[in-house]
């Protein structure tokens, strides 16, 4: 079970939550769920150097609020604020309606199973040997607290011919325990000699058993 499903959507209601928090009417769903993979991959690409950790929407009649958790939330906010101002603006003209974005310190950058794999896959895409990626990645979640981690990297590693998987781990990672808090990303990175490599990690917490909002 533990391999074959999204830790975090199995984990929904016991200790996780969805990241859109709004309700429709069954016709109009699909067009808000568009409109929630746009405002992500325009996010995504705004804020890529201040290390996104997760985007949360919240819809009500008039108005969508937006919190992005950030590894530096300077670099996403900018200079006098202008950097997020910018992006409102977008993203209002975009969906014709009011929005508001609020930017969030990440607590723990060096858990966050997201900011992990986006490190490695720009290492990566920078030509950093994927293994010294990882391994520097594990040390750090390991002195920040993490109680297990686990990352692979597959494709064409150095170029080679045959794609392969390579992994490096330590501690625990309990799949199947429900209560277990386990913190999953997965990320691409695009090269230009060995095509995508994608990169997976798993970050386990601790135990927890209920849901925390995140304010």
């Amino acid at each position: 079970m533990g391999r074959k499903v999204n830790p975090k959507t199995i984990r929904i209601g016991v200790n996780k939550t969805w990241d859109s928090i709004w309700y429709s009417k069954k016709g109009k769903y699909p067009e808000l769920l568009a409109q929630d993979l746009r405002i992500r991959k325009i996010i995504r690409k705004a804020l890529h150097d201040a290390g996104i950790d997760s985007i949360k929407i919240y819809r009500t009649i008039k108005k969508i609020d937006i919190r992005v958790y950030v590894a530096r939330p300077g670099v996403a906010i900018g200079r006098g604020g202008e950097g997020i101002d910018r992006l409102q603006k977008k993203l209002s003209m975009m969906l014709q309606q009011d929005v508001e974005v609020k930017i969030k310190e990440v607590a723990k950058a060096d858990v966050s199973a997201r900011i992990i794999a986006r490190t490695i896959a720009d290492g990566i895409e920078r030509r950093v040997p994927p293994k010294l990626l990882m391994i520097s990645a594990k040390e750090k979640a390991v002195m920040a607290g993490a109680k297990g981690i686990k990352i692979w990297v597959s494709g064409r590693i150095n170029n080679v011919s045959q794609a392969r998987t390579i992994k490096v781990g330590e501690g625990s990672i309990p799949a199947q325990t429900l209560k277990a808090d386990i913190d999953y990303a997965e990320e691409i990175a695009r090269t230009s000699n060995a095509g995508l490599l994608g990169v997976k990690v798993w970050v386990y917490k601790g135990n927890k058993v209920e849901i925390e909002d995140e304010e």
